[in-house]
């Protein structure tokens, strides 16, 4: 019981670290977005996370990495879910799938604003991919964003290895699957911000992996 107990601790401990990392990435996200990257601090990350100062700098080290991090953990999440997937599904319908968790909702239901938030107005939503298009833009992002594009891929890598019987040092495969798979998503958070009030990324994601699965043919 004492080893059960100190295991069920220990989860616990780490599920709460997950959820203060996660929190500090949306905070800053969000100030960012709503203030412009100079205006905000990381004391008002850290105030908006509720949590102090050294509590954000045991976890990035400073507003870029804490923003890029978002990405790394959506795509890890699409990882595990890949794994998840069960093993008869074919590849790029588990892709799909574990995607679209993360990324966007069933075609029955109304589709997240580009950052995942449901129901924004009509300028609200304006605003919002303004904001996301200026972060996306912002030159003291650019180095964070590669190291999280890369350790993102490394993941989704690892993911159709495992899926595949594949590896990742001798095969080029999963890594080019994760590399196609990591343009996809770009393309379309992309996409989706053009025009003056952007759209929901997720139906935009849906069409590019439905694209990819046919084997990308031309329009």
């Amino acid at each position: 019981m004492e080893d059960e107990d100190g295991g069920r601790a220990m989860g616990l401990r780490e599920r709460k670290k997950l959820e203060t990392r996660d929190a500090l990435s949306a905070a800053a996200i969000g100030l960012i977005v709503e203030r412009g990257w100079s205006a905000v601090t990381i004391e008002d990350i850290a105030a908006a996370a509720n949590v102090s100062v050294r509590t954000f700098r045991n976890y990035f080290s400073g507003k870029a990495e804490a923003v890029a991090a978002r990405h790394v953990d959506r795509m890890r999440r699409v990882a595990d879910g890949l794994r998840a997937r069960p093993a008869d599904e074919p590849l790029w319908d588990a892709i799909g799938a574990a995607v679209q968790e993360q990324f966007g909702s069933p075609p029955d239901r109304r589709p997240p604003d580009p950052d995942g938030a449901d129901g924004a107005d009509a300028e609200g939503l304006r605003r919002r991919a303004d904001g996301v298009r200026l972060l996306l833009g912002e030159p003291a992002l650019a180095g964070e964003m590669a190291k999280a594009h890369a350790a993102a891929e490394a993941e989704l890598a690892a993911a159709i290895a495992e899926r595949t019987g594949t590896d990742t040092a001798r095969d080029l495969y999963p890594g080019l699957t994760a590399a196609v798979l990591g343009a996809a998503v770009g393309a379309a958070i992309v996409h989706a911000l053009r025009g003056d009030r952007g759209a929901p990324v997720g139906p935009v994601l849906r069409e590019a992996l439905d694209r990819l699965t046919a084997g990308l043919p031309t329009p």
